[in-house]
């Protein structure tokens, strides 16, 4: 490893904890090389920066938390503070989108609503229960984790994938669940396996799909579901409210297209990042790294959030785009990483 690339990591790195992730090149940017930077709404970005923020606790985190709380520009705030960097592992970049599904649910067990939501085991000794077992065996029942019962085993199915769900119960409330654990299955996917069965062909299948197929196919539809044998429980949110959306791995609510979810062996949680892409949904705006997921993996990856309900799963559902992923780094880390390639 060169020692520029040595340098970067530990201007990067090395306040925020040991790096593991292998980096091919870095590249310091100036903010006229981010395509639309100027347009851009640099206040609101800003007021997701805030959010979370408080809960970086490295020193230079830590004094531009400060300095950001009474910016009299956003814009120039961003460019006196940070210095915008392009990272790579060496794979290609990958956008990809995720959103909060909505279910319709009761407390309690009905005709209608018969698949229950579980909360997370607290005594299982030896390997957690499959999806089959949990499904199909009394190994779940009896132990009181019901949280609510739900009518759409696709869309639970999906829910857990997103690892979050508002569900709208039959008085007119709502509640909202929240990953709380997994029984450590790897994740096989369904839908290679309707590909591999015939049914569809690879460009046809979509969650939709997936979704439709399993309500038309009652005995087949859920045993599709458990060729997956990963488990998701969940736990009750209280602590956001309705117009908010889902808690991310900072324990925050995510905001509908200025949140990411991303590597934190590249990005650190919290911080800002500059994300250009094309493809089904055009971004050049500042976004927040609040959020990780098991899939997400390397320099130039990230999961964008959409929002919550149906029309937002269509719009993931469509991401899967390259472009950029720069992140935004407190000035004094640039400037470490700058003097010692002089050297």
């Amino acid at each position: 490893m060169t020692k520029i690339l040595r340098t970067v990591l530990f201007a990067l790195f090395a306040v925020t904890g040991p790096l593991e992730a292998e980096v091919q090149s870095a590249q310091v940017l100036t903010f006229d090389q981010l395509e639309g930077w100027d347009d851009d709404d640099h206040a609101a970005a800003l007021d997701i920066f805030l959010q979370t923020c408080p809960d970086m606790v490295e020193p230079d985190w830590n004094s531009i938390c400060a300095m950001a709380l009474n910016p009299t520009n956003p814009k120039v705030f961003f460019e006196l503070f940070f210095r915008p960097i392009l990272v790579s592992d060496g794979a290609d970049p990958l956008f990809t989108g995720y959103f909060e599904p909505e279910l319709f649910g009761s407390r309690v067990q009905t005709g209608r609503y018969q698949y229950p939501v579980y909360g997370p085991p607290k005594h299982i000794e030896g390997k957690w229960p499959s999806r089959r077992e949990v499904e199909t065996t009394d190994v779940m029942r009896g132990r009181g984790l019901e949280i609510v019962w739900v009518d759409d085993l696709g869309a639970l199915f999906f829910a857990q994938i997103q690892g979050s769900a508002r569900v709208r119960l039959t008085d007119g409330s709502s509640i909202r669940l929240g990953y709380a654990a997994a029984n450590g299955y790897n994740y096989r996917s369904v839908g290679l396996e309707m590909v591999k069965r015939g049914i569809y062909q690879a460009h046809e299948v979509s969650a939709d799909v997936i979704g439709n197929w399993v309500k038309r196919n009652p005995t087949d539809g859920p045993e599709l579901l458990r060729h997956n044998p990963s488990y998701v429980f969940f736990a009750e949110v209280t602590k956001t409210k309705n117009h908010q959306g889902p808690l991310g791995a900072m324990n925050w609510p995510l905001t509908a297209l200025r949140t990411i979810a991303v590597d934190p062996e590249y990005v650190p949680l919290g911080a800002p990042v500059w994300i250009e892409k094309d493809g089904a949904l055009k971004l050049r705006r500042i976004m927040i790294a609040q959020d990780k997921g098991s899939a997400i993996k390397g320099a130039q990856r990230a999961d964008i959030f959409v929002g919550t309900g149906v029309v937002a799963g269509q719009v993931a559902g469509k991401i899967r785009d390259t472009g950029r992923l720069i992140m935004l780094t407190p000035i004094q880390r640039a400037y470490a990483m700058v003097e010692e390639s002089l050297q």
